[in-house]
Order: structure tokens, then C-alpha cells, then sequence
């Protein structure tokens, strides 16, 4: 066990690991902490990993991956393989400012995850916009208030990191995921620098696929341990609103004395929502099955005492 880890995956960034290294050390010596770093390179092609090799002695590691897999399963890695009381994460751009970390360990004193804001944020408006819309919609649907949900600078307690399940792009609301577990969530504004060697990763297909996870999360947040309340509401609003339909047109028949046939598209289109909610209901069960029968575990306790 060591006092802080910090785990920085990268990709394609093989100007910037030596400045990194010689600004994180100049920080980490002066608080005369014990410490790790934890380099993941997610498939560079680059000098990258030939860079991060010079650095590699008993503090600093190195994790490779055979391609590229993406954030979340480095910072996932990271995670299982870090071994400090407080984990950092940090990207490896030199955007990420490691001046930083003392005001992170005094923050973190009073919660079990600090995440960073980049509150003068100093990157391309095609970034920064897309951003303060994901962020505002973040905040309004999952009730966290964090206004830079995405900030790759963070501050965890050991067992917070530990209990996160990263996949996909979900890195990007790991705030909203510990919150959903019970761990407190805190921020602080940090500088963030304009960055000067390399590329930026952001892409605009990842607008698509992080929709895609905010509908996860969502999920997650709310009904992950109770399916059938998410599919059911959804199977009563259906089957009810096909009942309604059937209804109309019996009444059109026996009391207007119509025909079926004058409105059967009604009787059809009845039909399909009753099926549909019929369908939903029976996917919320299957779903209340599987987690019965995996047991799965939707808790997380914050502290235990007495143990030897």
C-alpha cells in the first residue's frame, strides 16, 4: 500500500510524457508521500510506450494494451491495479495541471470523490460547447450537481475507484455512478492549459456514443436493481393506451353503430400497444429474474469497524 496513486492512461502522446513526468515528480517529492504512477497506454502507435519505458523504475509502471480500447476500460484497469489509499486520475496531455493535487488531498478529506472543473476551459468552442450542453443535461437528469462531469482530473478514496464499473464511454459520468452507489461527491475548480503537442481524441461520433451511455447511466442510476418499475411504468402506459383504442372503436361499433372495418386501423394499431406492453412487462420480470438469480450485489458500505 502506497499514499497516492496516479493512474494517467494515454494515447499518442509521446511529447508530452517526459514534461509530465518531471512536473508530477516535482509536486509528488514535495509532499513527501509515497506514490505511484500508473501509465496505460491504450494502443499508441507513436513512440508513447518507448517514451514512458525510460521513466519505468520501482514508482512508475507501465500497463500496455494491444489496441486501442478506449477510456474507460484504462481507467477500469487502472483502478484494479492501483494500490494508494487516494487514486488520481489525470490525462496525459499536459491540458491537466499537477499543481493541482494538494488542493485535491485537502478536498477529498471531507468526500470520497473530487472531481475537477475546468472552470476556464481552454480548448476549441467545437469542445467546449458540446460540453456545457452535455454537462447541463447531465445535471438536470441524474440530479449531481457537477458542472464538469467529464473532467478526466479527479481524486478518489481507494474503495470509491474500486467499486466503479467502467466500460463504453461511461468514464464520463463517473460522478453520477459513485452518487448511485452512496459515496460523496464533491468538486473544485482547476487550471487547465491549452494544449500544444498532440492531437485531441474528441470526436464528433462520440456525441452518439456518449447519448448512448447517458441512457445507461440513467438506467443505471435509477432502476438498475428494480427493472420491472422502468419496464413495466412503460408495458402499463402501452397496454393501457391500446386497451383505450379498443375501447373507442367498441364503442364506435355498438353505440355509433360503425362498422369495424371504418376503423380498423384503430383496432390494429390497439392491438400492437396491448402486445408491446404485454412485452415490456414480461422483459421488466426477466429482468427482476436475472438479478434474483445472480445476486447481484446494488450496495456499497462505506465503512466497517471492529474488524482484526
Amino acid at each position: 500500500m502506497v499514499d497516492l496513486s496516479i493512474i494517467i492512461p494515454v494515447l499518442n502522446e509521446e511529447k508530452n510524457i517526459a514534461i509530465l513526468h518531471q512536473r508530477l515528480i516535482q509536486v509528488l517529492e514535495k509532499l513527501k508521500k509515497s506514490y505511484e504512477i500508473i501509465f496505460i497506454d491504450d494502443g499508441s502507435t507513436d513512440k508513447t510506450i518507448s517514451e514512458i519505458t525510460k521513466l519505468i523504475n520501482k514508482n512508475i509502471k507501465l500497463i500496455e494494451f494491444r489496441r486501442n480500447f478506449g477510456k474507460a476500460y484504462a481507467l477500469d484497469l487502472g483502478f484494479k491495479e492501483a494500490i494508494g489509499e487516494i487514486i488520481f486520475t489525470m490525462d496525459g496531455d499536459l491540458q491537466d495541471d499537477p499543481r493541482e493535487i494538494p488542493r485535491f488531498l485537502e478536498a477529498i478529506k471531507h468526500y470520497d470523490l473530487v472531481s475537477g472543473w475546468k472552470f476556464k476551459r481552454n480548448d476549441p468552442i467545437t469542445k467546449t460547447i458540446p460540453s456545457k450542453l452535455a454537462n447541463y443535461v447531465t445535471r438536470k437528469a441524474t440530479g449531481v450537481k457537477i458542472h464538469d462531469m467529464n473532467c478526466g482530473f479527479k481524486a478518489y478514496r481507494s474503495e470509491t475507484a474500486k467499486s466503479l464499473k467502467l466500460y463504453g464511454d461511461m468514464h464520463r459520468y463517473i460522478p453520477a455512478l459513485a452518487t448511485a452507489k452512496g459515496f460523496r461527491v464533491g468538486e473544485i475548480r482547476v487550471k487547465h492549459h491549452r494544449r500544444i503537442h498532440g492531437k485531441s481524441k474528441y470526436g464528433f461520433m462520440r456525441l452518439f456514443r456518449g447519448l448512448f451511455d447517458f441512457i445507461t447511466i440513467k438506467f443505471l442510476t435509477n432502476y438498475s436493481n428494480r427493472p420491472l418499475h422502468f419496464f413495466g411504468s412503460l408495458g402499463l402506459l402501452s397496454g393501457s393506451t391500446g386497451i383505450i383504442m379498443e375501447l373507442i372503436a367498441l364503442y364506435l361499433k355498438i353505440i355509433l353503430n360503425h362498422s369495424f372495418l371504418e376503423h380498423i386501423s384503430l383496432i390494429i394499431f390497439g392491438f400492437v400497444m396491448m402486445l408491446m406492453g404485454l412485452q415490456l412487462i414480461s422483459l421488466g420480470l426477466l429482468g427482476e429474474m436475472i438479478i434474483k438469480k445472480n445476486d447481484t450485489k446494488n450496495y456499497e458500505v462505506r465503512k466497517k469497524s471492529g474488524f482484526q
